[in-house]
């Protein structure tokens, strides 16, 4: 609901300015005009301006500890389920021999014990598959001539990791004898595109949390492939909502957008909005409104494009947009546009300040 009161807001405000606005054609010479109320930098976008704007963005190195991590082999815990086969002492196996059914799986108890005809009771928990088995043998060669045992693991229930937040299927994933990937665990729940931080994975393991993007994974030095989860491991996947811009104006589809994504282009907005309305938008009048972004910056930024020049596009998918960005495409012979940002500036820096508070 907040958010669409701030839509309508700054709507809003575009219209009053539009009022402004009959007649004769706008120029870039008129937005960099002295007539404008208050404090504005305006940079036309160009090769040079898209350079400086764009996040020069470098994965942080994943944590040592996390990629030194090997999983070992699995170990037996409380609420395994085991199938045991005792070859040629059938009265010990369900009926069919090998082939066991679930109804002779045996539950490993609270304590790590297993409950087994002639020896009552032995340790099962801690121990691995071939460990327990040949601990299995010997107990059972104090009863029988030849004990020749095999020992499989039926259901695995003592070990998991588990996933919350922005995932298809969040939840617990259950360990088992194969390591689980990091990779793996994250494509088995899935990712909502369109709410899902993807540069803002937290794992959280041993009282440490770890960040990781895993919008990087296709990149050819992305480490993430090398990372196994444990039990006990925690994989949280945040919202984007603190990465909201609005595109307004003459585009087919006016919206506010959130990304997940590390960086976001001002192609990519045109391009989620429909791109610009064919029959009302002014190629020529494409901005960028962005508030100031911290106490020494003193005024806003106004950054305007002319999409009629061939290198416009290719300009656009270049020039990288931040959190609370206003994207307005001008109507066509738009006029008076000093009276008209002078009216903008202001709402647009509320909707900003708005969406930043909303984030924190």
């Amino acid at each position: 609901m907040i958010r669409h009161a701030l839509f309508t807001l700054l709507c809003g405000a575009l219209l009053q300015g539009c009022a402004f606005a009959p007649g004769q054609h706008m120029t870039p010479d008129d937005v960099g005009d002295e007539a404008i109320t208050g404090p504005v930098n305006v940079v036309q976008i160009t090769s040079a301006s898209a350079r400086q704007q764009q996040v020069i963005y470098t994965p942080a190195p994943v944590a040592p500890e996390l990629l030194a991590y090997t999983p070992a082999d699995y170990r037996i815990g409380a609420g395994d389920g085991l199938v045991v086969t005792v070859w040629e002492h059938q009265e010990l196996n369900a009926p069919g021999g090998p082939e066991q059914s679930s109804s002779s799986t045996r539950v490993v108890r609270n304590d790590g014990t297993l409950y087994y005809p002639y020896i009552e009771s032995i340790q099962a928990g801690g121990k691995t598959v071939e460990q327990f088995r040949d601990d299995l043998q010997k107990a059972l060669s104090k009863y029988l001539t030849v004990a020749r045992v095999d020992v499989n693991i039926e259901s695995y229930n003592s070990q998991r990791v588990i996933l919350s937040g922005a995932f298809k299927n969040p939840g617990p994933q259950s360990l088992n004898n194969i390591p689980l990937s990091l990779v793996n665990a994250v494509s088995r729940a899935g990712g909502e595109a369109d709410n899902a931080n993807l540069a803002g994975l937290i794992l959280r393991r041993d009282g440490h949390e770890y960040v990781l993007d895993i919008d990087t994974l296709n990149r050819a030095d992305s480490q993430l492939g090398g990372i196994y989860l444990k039990d006990g491991d925690q994989l949280h996947l945040g919202n984007n909502r603190a990465n909201t811009l609005y595109v307004l104006g003459e585009v087919r589809n006016p919206q506010t957008l959130s990304y997940g994504t590390s960086t976001y282009t001002l192609m990519q907005a045109l391009g989620s909005a429909g791109g610009l309305a064919p029959e009302t938008a002014n190629a020529e009048a494409i901005y960028v409104i962005r508030g100031a972004q911290a106490a020494e910056q003193q005024a806003p930024t106004v950054f305007y494009l002319d999409a009629k020049k061939p290198t416009a596009f290719l300009l656009a998918s270049q020039f990288d947009l931040r959190p609370a960005d206003v994207v307005f495409v001008g109507p066509a012979n738009i006029t008076r546009w000093n009276r008209f940002i002078s009216q903008l500036l202001p709402s647009a820096s509320m909707v900003g300040a708005t969406a930043a508070l909303r984030s924190n």
